[in-house]
């Protein structure tokens, strides 16, 4: 061998040995299969781009229904402390005031589930489809509605007659009030 074959032999191994120091114990370096053959570093394979978590879809907000004083008691309202009340002519979770009486008793509609705040009690919470597509809020297997007429705060229409029926406030225990 030559001066120089010597040498390129030698520094390969010194390269060989540098890079043995220098890998990882997870990384193993590839044995060389002669003295004069380039060294190769064999590395394990990339690990895979963690995916991130899925989020849920967001869950639409509901309408807010609270409790709230009144001269009947404490009572229904909604966030806007708009007075809520139910029909005595629906006595069950199915919404019967459609065309002239929704235009006076607009119905409590809602996006998401309802949310209770207040003396509210979320089990008595529930929704009931309209015959429009919307979702209306029921309380205690009663449909909600407002009237027309009111303020935010006002309540004037408590055992009124109209459209057939009386029209009631509704109390947090799930009852009208007298």
């Amino acid at each position: 061998m030559t001066r120089t074959g010597s040498r390129l032999v030698g520094a390969l191994a010194v390269i060989a040995l540098l890079l043995a120091a220098c890998a990882s114990e997870d990384e193993p370096v590839a044995e060389t299969a002669s003295p004069a053959a380039t060294p190769s570093v064999s590395s394990a394979p990339p690990e895979p781009e963690p995916t991130p978590a899925q989020e849920p879809a967001p869950v639409p907000a509901g309408t807010v229904i609270t409790s709230g004083d009144s001269a009947f008691g404490t009572m229904l309202f909604d966030e806007g402390n708009q007075a809520i009340y139910i029909w005595e002519v629906e006595r069950s979770a199915t919404p019967q005031c459609y065309g002239d009486c929704a235009r006076a008793w607009p119905p409590v509609l809602t996006d998401g589930e309802p949310v209770a705040a207040g003396q509210v009690q979320a089990g008595l919470l529930g929704t009931s489809p309209r015959d429009d597509g919307t979702t209306q809020v029921t309380y205690n297997g009663h449909p909600l509605y407002y009237y027309v007429d009111e303020g935010p705060g006002e309540v004037r229409c408590h055992n009124v007659a109209t459209h057939g029926g009386l029209w009631w406030v509704i109390q947090p225990d799930g009852n009208r009030a007298a």
